[in-house]
């Protein structure tokens, strides 16, 4: 939804425009949201660019189911970057290939995608962390993965919302 809001925003207004929309979905109930949604229609930046309330008001129905998670389950729900990020790079190697000669060629190529990725993510882990200092006692590990914050609560809570849904 923010990147559907943001389109047509000016990107020299993009950040303060998304910082503005960030008090909409990272509000604390529905209600709270609705509150900043107004607000931001009626200020400077809602003048400027009503389309982008409106992507919220359209899909408000579909939206407002999402505040019945606690914060750090709504972040996973909403954060997706990572996954994104891991979707393209693997189109862009099968892509790359055209035609494969059966299933395991295939699984074989996404596979050794997946290590070269995670090496390189781990590479540049270890880079930040040798500049800013931080966790320096800790070696850097190749396919090490992301942490992700909020995955205990997940299930539960997911179960709760939609029974006999999840696993």
């Amino acid at each position: 939804m923010i990147r559907n809001a943001l389109r047509p925003v000016a990107r020299k207004d993009a950040a303060v425009v998304a910082a503005e929309l960030k008090k909409i979905y990272t509000a604390a109930t529905a209600e709270v949201a609705f509150d900043a949604l107004a607000a931001f229609e009626h200020s400077p930046w809602g003048a400027k660019y009503p389309q982008a309330a409106r992507v919220f008001q359209a899909a408000w129905d579909r939206f407002t189911p999402f505040f019945a998670f606690t914060a750090p389950v709504r972040e996973l729900l909403y954060t997706t970057n990572g996954i994104e990020s891991l979707n393209y790079q693997l189109r862009k190697v099968t892509k790359a290939r055209g035609h494969f000669p059966g299933d395991d060629a295939m699984i074989k190529l996404l596979w050794l995608a997946i290590l070269n990725i995670e090496d390189k993510r781990a590479r540049e882990r270890a880079l930040k962390r040798k500049k800013t200092g931080k966790r320096a006692d800790q070696p850097a590990r190749l396919v090490e993965g992301q942490k992700t914050l909020g995955w205990r609560e997940a299930p539960s809570e997911l179960d709760i919302a939609y029974p006999g849904r999840t696993m």
